[in-house]
This record gives structure tokens, sequence and C-alpha cells, in this order.
């Protein structure tokens, strides 16, 4: 359980840090049968009975599984297991697939982006449906600093997903609980809980540049364990950013002695 606690910790963190959950809202969790989108429906339901005995903060949470329509996907388990819990998942039918293999690359491949765009766009629609207030979903602090790397190797900018954002087009606030979360965090939790995983039968499946981000990260972190931590802490770490600033010609910019940090 201690696995269980950490990740429980992480939460509540990032609720308190970026005010994520209110009294009274109605979140909808965009379950996909990963492990991180399992156990964060699990978790927040976990959080919901913590808040609602600790905080007197009430709020619901509802799970959202859009059936893209890759074959062979079974949730029978999945389903069950948060039936037995008390849990409620909402499975939506959607034809995602059928356009993705119209709209696929000239190799044939999927388009991994569009395919998001597709998915985010049917959980909005799902939670706006079912009354819910905001949508989570189970991007981790892994994720975000591949996602930094990614704008930093492939657009050539310094950026990376906000914990909270509210979605103009939506008109939804979208949130992301398990920002503070690490990856192996996220496997022992569901490991010593026994929460299901669903196999993704998504063809593109490990054939991806988050994947090439991942294989990088673990090869630099085996060689400077110190970076794991650091680099979560640098997407928070505000005070000590650092970064040119190119001058206009009104501009008189004051020379400031160098730092030790900016060295």
């Amino acid at each position: 359980m201690n696995a269980m606690k950490q990740i429980l910790g992480c939460i509540r963190k990032a609720d308190q840090d970026y005010n994520m959950i209110a009294d009274h809202d109605r979140i909808a969790v965009g379950v996909s049968g990963g492990k991180d989108s399992m156990l964060l429906l699990y978790c927040l339901h976990l959080y919901q009975q913590f808040c609602q005995r600790i905080q007197s903060k009430q709020f619901e949470v509802v799970g959202i599984h859009i059936q893209m329509g890759f074959p062979d996907m079974d949730f029978t388990d999945a389903a069950a297991f948060f039936k037995q819990h008390g849990i409620r998942l909402e499975l939506v039918p959607s034809r995602i697939y059928d356009i993705l293999k119209i709209q696929a690359n000239d190799d044939g491949s999927l388009k991994c982006s569009l395919c998001s765009t597709l998915k985010k766009g049917a959980v909005n629609r799902a939670a706006k449906d079912f009354g819910c207030t905001k949508v989570a979903f189970a991007h981790h602090g892994d994720d975000a600093i591949e996602t930094l790397l990614m704008n930093a190797i492939y657009g050539g900018r310094l950026a990376t997903f906000a914990p909270k954002m509210y979605l103009s087009n939506a008109e939804m606030p979208f949130i992301r609980p398990f920002i503070y979360a690490r990856e192996n965090q996220i496997h022992a939790a569901v490991e010593s809980c026994g929460v299901p995983v669903v196999k993704s039968t998504c063809p593109m499946d490990g054939y991806t540049r988050r994947q090439d981000m991942k294989e990088m990260l673990e090869r630099l972190y085996a060689e400077y364990p110190m970076a794991r931590d650091n680099f979560l802490l640098m997407l928070h770490n505000e005070k000590q950013l650092s970064l040119w600033h190119e001058e206009t010609a009104d501009e008189q910019a004051e020379l400031h002695p160098i730092s030790k940090s900016e060295s």
C-alpha cells in the first residue's frame, strides 16, 4: 500500500498547488485502458472519499472510455473492477479508428496527433453529456518531461503541458492530477492494488516519437540518476528560470552580476 500512498500524496499536492478540484465538481476521467488512466480513475475515487471525510469537500468521479474501434479491445475485466468498487464507468462508442484509417499517412501508419485530438474531443463531448464540470487525464511527470524534450527537439521551444487549463473551444476546464507522479510509482501502485490493465491494440503502440524520448531519458538517467528528480523540479522551479531575452532598440538593459547558477 505504500505505492498507493505515494500516488495519493502526489494527487493531494497537485490539487493543493493548482487548486484542481472544487467542492461539488463532477470530474470526467478519460480512461483508455492503460495503467495510467485506469489508476487515475481508481485513485480519484479514493481521494474523493478522503476529501469527503477529512476536508468536507465533496465531488463526483465519472470514468469515460471512448471505444476507439481498434480490434480485440476487451474492457470486460476493467468494467467489472470498477463496478465492484462502486465507481461509475461509461463506455462511449465512436468511429475514431475508421477516421484514422481514412486519414492515414502515405505509408499507412496512423496519425497519432490526429488520434489524440479526436479522442480528447470525444471525451469532452461525453463529459458535457454526463454533466461533468472538469475533465481529468492521466498525464504524469515523466510525460511532462518527454513533452518538454519533444518540443525542444522538434519545435525549438521550451514548453510542456499545463497542470490545469481551460479549453475554450470545448468550454471545459482540464486537469492533470498525476503531474507529480512518476511512471514507476504508477506501475508499482497498479501492481500492488490489482488494478486491471487493458492491452492496447493500436497498431502504433510502441512506435512513436514519445517512445523514443522514453528510451533516451532512461539512458540519461542511468548515467545521471539525479536528473530524474531535477527534471521534474525544473518544470515548476519558476524562480530560477533564466532564458535569453532579445533587446529592442528602445530598451536599456541593466547589467547585473552573473550568479553562480547562470555561469
